[in-house]
């Protein structure tokens, strides 16, 4: 655009250089594109206005692309897909869901972009039911072969507990992108589908689909939660090799996958050799290793570096003092805990939802507040019976804290997990499976009384915790018991 004999950028220009700054995540020079933009008098475009909404979404800053989008005149679906993907991306899901249904209400017509937005809010927050009639809407819609839906299907089925669906959706669409690839691999990897994982990675390489970051890691993050040590520094050292830089998450996989097999000090050789300062996710990965194998002199060491990095997670806390407490140094955990209260911080409250009919229904530990509360700790009293009749023993080490051994029985028997499955026990047809979700890594009792309770009920029984799947049938689990 020539204007006082200068030459300014169009609304061609400007969606150009706003997708750049998206693509670099550099918030300032997408906030000074804007700003030249509206001195121009191209911010009510709706290209450019559109573009603008995309860009401060992706940056992640949802307050200005809301604003921008709010002052957009007659908005396009490009402006409606990119603030309702901001809005999933940033995990503000309800928000995301109602502009959705806004959308649709105006009568616009949505594509593929927008559908990948809902579809991933669907997956985030388990609505299996709701992720289903999206891609029912799909299908109607004819957008069930894009990669972009394709890919937001095959997490949300993952993410829900049905990697049948994610298979199903995989096969179906011909033209693949990279980004099917890898939500492929990672729903096999967490629902210790190992073996597909590495026929996936072949299949890759065979039809010319050149492997990223995210492709290495999920790769990495499968030997982890399968103990494949070797098979995990090959492709450490294939990714390398294929001019990949290992970045953080990267070591932090592989300081996990040593941690879990007992090979501790080459943990922490990992975590010297890095070309970057660890981060948080490393010294979690190690005190997961510690706290697995009892090595508290370890989790010292530990203790050390975390607190050189200044403040941290209450997860990180959380695990050295349990890494202390599962060693029976109590005092070392207390401390632990203490720093904890102190900079004000609270652990996160465990908690396990499952659902039923478009409803999510979420209990927490010892909960009674259910409507179906009596019911629900009548059938875990009988269903105790019956698993003791099987030979399930409690196992009270996982109760850490300093109380008699009849309290620890009680603790350990009405966590979250339980209560969910007993709730699904006496709501959920048989044929139904049940899939549990939980914020928190399940514990080790709990891992050991859900294979009996799958194996005295008859029924298969799912439970994501935040690590991975865990398919119990017939008493057995899908990790063999390594995660």
């Amino acid at each position: 655009m020539l204007r006082n004999g200068r030459v300014y950028p169009d609304d061609h220009i400007f969606p150009s250089v706003t997708k750049s700054c998206a693509m670099m995540n550099d918030y300032r020079a997408g906030q000074s594109t804007h700003c030249l933009a509206v001195k121009v008098g191209y911010d009510f475009n709706v290209f450019v206005g559109s573009s603008v909404v995309d860009m401060y979404a992706k940056c992640g800053n949802l307050v200005d692309a809301r604003k921008m989008f709010d002052e957009i005149p007659g908005k396009n679906v490009v402006s409606w897909s990119g603030m309702i993907y901001g809005y999933a991306q940033m995990g503000e899901d309800e928000e995301a869901l109602r502009l959705f249904k806004e959308a649709l209400i105006e009568d616009l017509s949505v594509n593929d972009f927008t559908f990948s937005g809902v579809i991933r809010v669907c997956g985030n927050s388990t609505l299996l039911e709701l992720g289903k009639q999206m891609h029912g809407l799909c299908l109607k819609m004819s957008y069930h072969s894009s990669s972009f839906v394709g890919s937001a299907l095959i997490s949300m089925y993952s993410k829900c507990g049905v990697i049948e669906g994610a298979y199903l959706v995989f096969y179906e669409v011909l033209d693949k992108n990279l980004g099917m690839w890898n939500a492929m691999l990672i729903g096999c990897a967490q629902h210790s589908h190992t073996k597909n994982v590495f026929e996936l990675f072949g299949k890759m390489e065979r039809v010319g689909m050149k492997p990223n970051f995210i492709t290495f890691l999920c790769l990495l993050y499968a030997c982890s939660h399968a103990g494949l040590v070797e098979e995990g520094k090959y492709y450490f050292q294939l990714m390398k090799e294929q001019g990949i830089e290992p970045g953080d998450q990267h070591y932090a996989t592989m300081v996990d996958l040593l941690g879990r097999a007992g090979k501790l000090h080459e943990a922490v050789e990992i975590t010297k050799e890095m070309p970057m300062q660890p981060t948080e996710s490393v010294w979690g990965a190690l005190l997961t290793g510690c706290r697995i194998h009892g090595n508290t002199e370890l989790a010292g060491y530990v203790a050390d570096r975390v607190s050189i990095l200044g403040p941290v997670s209450p997860g990180l806390h959380v695990l050295l003092s349990n890494a202390y407490a599962a060693a029976g140094r109590y005092k070392e955990a207390a401390k632990a805990r203490k720093i904890l209260r102190d900079r004000g911080m609270k652990k996160e409250t465990g908690l396990s939802w499952v659902e039923e009919g478009n409803r999510i229904y979420t209990f927490v530990a010892g909960d009674r507040a259910h409507a179906k509360s009596e019911e629900i700790y009548r059938k875990l009293e009988k269903l105790g019976e019956d698993m003791a009749r099987a030979g399930y023993v409690a196992d009270t080490s996982y109760v850490l804290q300093e109380v008699g051994a009849d309290e620890k029985i009680q603790s350990i028997r009405y966590h979250s997990e339980r209560l969910a499955i007993a709730f699904a026990l006496i709501t959920f047809p048989p044929e139904r499976p049940i899939r549990v979700m939980k914020n928190l890594r399940v514990c080790g009792d709990c891992h050991t009384a859900i294979k009996f309770m799958s194996r005295c009920t008859g029924r298969i029984i799912i439970v994501r915790d935040n690590n991975r799947f865990h398919r119990f049938e017939g008493g057995k689990c899908s990790c063999g018991d390594y995660w």
